[in-house]
């Protein structure tokens, strides 16, 4: 069986690839990068290193052949990159004769008002329409995603919460990354959809972990959608960072990463990592 991994010199592929390399021999695993070069360290531990470029379909057809097993770890780019990418990965995988997809969406993608999951959505149709058995990994918030907040509140910034009591699903990118990699590895997973998810916090429970992690307490201050723009400016985002991030605060409040689910540990085979494991990492502790 041959398993491969896009994206697999990115932060989340990397993770994947190194979680498989952990329980399947090397020779089974393959990897599609953008530059080969970067994935040396792979073809070291005996992985097959292929050139495959969302960019560039031709090269896909040959990254994805003879391959049993693919993941599709979603691109970064707007939405129109974005959905034009996957189409071409999904297109070069029926293609191939590809047996079996695994894809990293978004969480609720089928309902989210999240302006990012539109592309999620195209590419979850686009699979389901090649009738390939599939396993749709719709990751939800990302802890690392509020890198920003902890490293404020480590350095004595209040913690700007725009989003209310809104609660959304935090789980560290690795415990993410080690479900895609054990769906990939194991059996019974053909056309299933996971809704996976930590346990559903607001702003001030995740405020009040990363507190109790530095051992000291957090001014959590409520702000609308133009004051937390407004400091993100101040912060040196560049302006389309601002835009994306603030877009994103309407729908969570509205619920779209409020998801109750066991996925996520089902798949893990134990509870997921600590938020406070995130928090620690960041301040050194």
């Amino acid at each position: 069986m041959k398993i491969l991994v896009t994206g697999a010199t990115g932060q989340f592929g990397s993770l994947v690839i190194d979680t498989l390399l952990k329980n399947l021999p090397a020779e089974q695993l393959a990897v599609s990068v953008r530059t080969p070069e970067k994935a040396a360290h792979l073809q070291a531990q005996g992985v097959e290193v292929r050139h495959g470029d969302f960019d560039q379909p031709e090269t896909l057809d040959t990254a994805f052949a003879g391959v049993d097993r693919l993941l599709i770890v979603s691109a970064d780019a707007d939405n129109a990159t974005r959905i034009r990418q996957h189409q071409a990965a999904i297109d070069a995988a029926k293609k191939a004769g590809v047996g079996f997809i695994a894809y990293t969406s978004v969480a609720k993608a089928d309902k989210s008002t999240l302006s990012l999951a539109e592309v999620h959505r195209a590419a979850e149709e686009a699979i389901l329409a090649t009738g390939i058995p599939y396993s749709l990994l719709r990751n939800n918030w990302y802890a690392e995603n509020e890198a920003g907040s902890v490293q404020g509140a480590i350095h004595g910034a209040p913690w700007l919460n725009a989003t209310g009591t809104a609660r959304a699903g935090y789980a560290l990118r690795s415990d993410y990354a080690e479900a895609a990699a054990a769906v990939l590895a194991g059996e019974g997973h053909d056309n299933t959809v996971y809704e996976l998810s930590g346990k559903p916090r607001t702003q001030a429970e995740l405020a009040a972990i990363t507190g109790e992690a530095l051992g000291k307490e957090i001014n959590v201050v409520d702000v609308d959608d133009a004051a937390f723009g407004q400091a993100l400016t101040q912060a040196g985002l560049p302006d389309f960072v601002v835009a994306m991030i603030v877009d994103l605060q309407a729908p969570i409040r509205e619920g779209s990463l409020d998801v109750e689910s066991n996925d996520l540990e089902t798949l893990l085979g134990r509870p997921a990592t600590p938020l406070s494991a995130f928090v620690s990492a960041l301040s050194g502790r």
